[in-house]
């Protein structure tokens, strides 16, 4: 019996047991400015900073950022040190970087990884109701690359955040759902 929930060619089926104890902790987007990517990610998405970290000698700050559920949210550390352990135990983090001075330089842009030459596509965020979601987007002026019922691909969305990262907004039983009305 396969450890996968899926056939695909190329999955390895031999469990190292060293690597069960692995948590996928984070995923990490580079920023121009915290002050606006920090009020978009908890004004606008809802999610929690747990930890800061500046580093003055390299010139750069760590912004660590889940979605209270995501989280151990009522176990958290009031200790710097203790909360930095606690970090970087958990699930599901949003890493934002910040390299000092990219504020200041108009012209500086971060590359989204959608445009030529592609690579990193998106983060995505699973809602209860992707139209309603949509619409606050849409009321707090955040930028659509693609509105629920725009292109083929009906009930998600992608949005994108002040660099540019495109952000799929998605409801989680929508797929399930139009494949049992079609019955």
């Amino acid at each position: 019996m396969s450890r996968h929930h899926e056939k695909q060619e190329g999955l390895c089926e031999n469990v190292d047991e060293e690597t069960q104890s692995f948590v996928f902790n984070q995923t990490m987007l580079r920023i121009k400015d915290p002050k606006i990517s920090l009020d978009f990610y908890t004004r606008i998405i809802g999610m929690k900073l747990y930890r800061k970290l500046d580093f003055p000698e390299m010139k750069f700050t760590l912004y660590f950022l889940a979605m209270p559920n995501d989280v151990d949210d009522k176990n958290v550390p009031d200790n710097d040190d203790s909360r930095t352990t606690w970090t970087f135990n958990q699930r599901a983090m949003l890493e934002l970087t910040h390299n000092w001075g990219t504020e200041d330089d108009n012209n500086f842009k971060y590359h989204d990884g959608n445009k030529e030459p592609q690579g990193f596509g998106h983060i995505g965020f699973s809602v209860p109701d992707v139209y309603k979601a949509s619409e606050r987007f849409e009321k707090l002026g955040v930028n659509f690359v693609k509105r629920p019922d725009d292109g083929k691909m009906k009930g998600l969305a992608f949005i994108t955040d002040p660099d540019g990262y495109w952000i799929e907004i998605l409801q989680a039983n929508m797929i399930e759902k139009s494949t049992t009305e079609g019955e």
